[in-house]
């Protein structure tokens, strides 16, 4: 699995849910530019007794995925525009041209933001730093690299600039 998300061709992945009476509550696509390998969780291998044994899954942990990577076309039964959904797929393909590194930092912060109320400050971005600095202890200036990608987050019109070390949501 991780060799086929860091490949370019890897996919997008739908998701469904629905009720015991087979309606649809929800179903979404998670563009393919939001897999990064730290979002896949290795299973323990299968016994010795079972059919495939040795054989090693893997789950997708959507926790790690930004709300704004998970776009929905139904949602809580209803479904959404089309003009909506499109907006929001288009509004994230900036990751895909960026190199897995730089799109990790991407989303990494992306969700350390998504915790984080509508208007939030450059300091309270900070106070991620050294969750940020497990994720990547090869970096040795996050607080650098955390305003770099609040500055890709801006331009690419995810965060809005409202004032010095003053930071507001878009979506």
């Amino acid at each position: 699995m991780i060799e086929r998300i860091n490949s370019k061709n890897n996919p997008s992945f739908f998701f469904l849910t629905y009720s015991k009476e087979y309606t649809v509550n929800n179903f979404l696509i998670i563009p393919k530019h939001f897999f990064t390998p730290d979002i896949i969780v290795k299973r323990k291998p299968l016994s010795v007794t079972a059919k495939r044994a040795g054989w090693v899954g893997c789950n997708i942990d959507l926790r790690h995925v930004p709300e704004s990577g998970k776009v929905f076309l139904v949602k809580d039964q209803q479904a959404i525009p089309r003009e909506s959904v499109t907006q929001q797929f288009q509004k994230t393909l900036f990751l895909r041209k960026q190199s897995m590194a730089s799109r990790g930092w991407t989303l990494d912060v992306w969700q350390c933001i998504d915790r984080l109320d509508v208007s939030f400050s450059l300091n309270q971005v900070y106070a991620f730093a050294s969750e940020l600095q497990l994720k990547h202890p090869e970096n040795n200036h996050v607080k650098d690299k955390i305003r770099q990608q609040l500055q890709v987050l801006r331009d690419k019109g995810i965060i809005e600039f409202v004032s010095r070390g003053h930071y507001q949501k878009l979506y």
